[in-house]
């Protein structure tokens, strides 16, 4: 017999799902509508005026694609990966953190670039060229899933660095149980992804209460525990107007991001 609360977090999780699968849809739908929008560009370039109403066109359509990207989210929403992974530059045997000085407080995230190594590569890389910097944590899940997902520069679920990774670290939380799940330890750091297999850009969840869901999300850090409690201050606010998944009310802002060696 399912209980209340049982009930509960497997309808949290199936919407979770369920939004990673609009993303991904979304994706292609707006890979084919921007190459249209390309291809009626280069007819109408030479036409003035029609150029013009080309451009503007074109604004309004990648307008709603971020709309329908956004209202997809929590997966990063990178249209296709154009850019080649960073060169592999970090020590692999060595143990990183990764600190985000916030206005809520400082999260410091430890990483073990034994275990993964193209995770901690790609957060070093983006680091020391200011990716984090001044940007917002964006998404809040307050029922059934408990997370806080950051790293997104462009602020509501629609950025990346370009490129993904692969996933990692998989195992590492245990065999699933009957529901298909595992628990994600509160304090644990995952990357999101588009619900697809090595999809992870930049954006990432902090565990801010023991949630389940598909072992499919690379854990690659874990918080101290007063990043922990700064980031179950920002859970215990609620989600800005209300309902459990949407903005933070207790606005998260990265000042600065860093990854050094341990």
């Amino acid at each position: 017999m399912v209980n209340s609360d049982q009930r509960r977090r497997q309808l949290a999780r199936e919407k979770f799902e369920r939004q990673q699968l609009r993303r991904t849809e979304a994706r292609k739908r707006a890979k084919v509508r921007n190459s249209v929008i390309a291809a009626a560009l280069a007819v109408v370039v030479i036409g003035g005026a029609g150029a013009y109403a080309a451009v503007k066109s074109s604004g309004d359509d990648k307008k709603s694609d971020k709309a329908a990207e956004a209202e997809a989210s929590p997966s990063p929403s990178e249209s296709e990966s154009a850019e080649p992974e960073p060169k592999m530059t970090i020590d692999k045997s060595a143990k990183y953190t990764f600190t985000l000085k916030t206005d809520q407080g400082t999260f410091a995230i430890a990483m073990d670039a034994k275990k993964t190594p193209h995770t901690v590569n790609s957060f070093k890389a983006l680091a020391d060229k200011g990716y984090f910097d001044k940007t917002k944590c964006h998404r809040l899940t307050t029922e059934g899933i408990f997370v806080l997902q950051c790293g997104d520069p462009q602020g509501d679920g629609t950025g990346g660095p370009g490129y993904t990774i692969e996933d990692e670290n998989l195992a590492s939380l245990g065999k699933a149980g009957a529901d298909g799940t595992v628990t994600y330890p509160a304090g644990t750091v995952a990357m999101a992804n588009t619900g697809q297999p090595h999809s992870g850009g930049s954006q990432f969840f902090l565990v801010y209460k023991d949630t389940k869901l598909a072992p499919s999300y690379t854990p690659f850090g874990t918080l101290d525990e007063a990043g922990l409690k700064s980031v179950e201050a920002v859970g215990k606010a609620g989600v800005e107007g209300g309902g459990g998944d949407g903005a933070p009310k207790k606005a998260v802002t990265v000042e600065k991001g860093t990854v050094d060696k341990a």
